[in-house]
């Protein structure tokens, strides 16, 4: 087997690139990738598209990483602030699951404005209790069809201020409307999904324990089938 396709790297080069997000904010640089492949930045790139086919990374044309949920590496319309540290988090689903899954950062502040009406808003979401208020959060895309354009589908898992401007917002761009909820049940959707994900050994659930996780946050129905 030649290096390119020796795939033995590819856990210890999906662990680096979480651990960048998490502890500094950015994906892994170079040097680090390369670290992560025993020393071959050619073999850690191939790691990384082998992770993009089985959906851990989402890569741009210049194979940087983009994505690796709930951290993003460019800005989709929300920035968590830890204690230390400061996120680009991917959509509202992303943004809340940061304190769950980066246990030094247990509380952070979650900065956004309001899809409809441009309302800026700020949370402090932390790994207890869900965050109070009268926002709610606004998917478009069904579970279904998240992975067809993922940056998409991020962006358009938003904070709104109300259900009157999530309507507002889909009478002037024409979409069909997709999901509501409340911030406690983001807050829950959030909290135990990526688990495990900054250490070796995570393996993504599979439709069923997707669906028995969605059913026990409290979403049900075609949305989430």
């Amino acid at each position: 087997m030649s290096a390119e396709h020796d795939t033995s790297w590819d856990e210890d080069v999906r662990v680096a690139v979480y651990r960048a997000f998490a502890e500094h904010g950015r994906p892994p640089t170079a040097p680090e990738l390369a670290d992560a492949a025993h020393g071959s930045l050619a073999v850690a790139k191939q790691a990384l598209h082998r992770l993009a086919e089985q959906r851990h990374v989402v890569l741009d044309e210049c194979e940087h990483v983009v994505m690796a949920h709930p951290f993003a590496a460019i800005p989709l319309g929300f920035s968590v602030m830890g204690a230390g540290t400061l996120w680009w988090g991917g959509c509202a689903w992303d943004a809340f699951a940061i304190p769950h899954l980066v246990k030094a950062e247990p509380e952070v502040l979650v900065s956004t404005r309001c899809r409809g009406c441009g309302e800026p808003q700020a949370l402090m979401v932390n790994d207890q209790v869900p965050p109070k208020g009268d926002l709610v959060a606004h998917f478009l895309v069904p579970a279904a069809r998240m992975w067809d354009d993922v940056v998409h589908t991020c962006g358009n898992q938003r904070l709104f201020c109300d259900e009157s401007c999530v309507d507002e917002w889909l009478a002037e761009t024409g979409q069909d409307k997709g999901y509501v909820m409340d911030l406690r049940t983001l807050w829950r959707l959030a909290a135990g999904w990526y688990d495990g994900r900054l250490d070796h050994g995570y393996t993504r659930r599979d439709p069923a324990a997707a669906a028995a996780y969605f059913a026990q946050a409290g979403l049900s129905g075609p949305f989430w089938s």
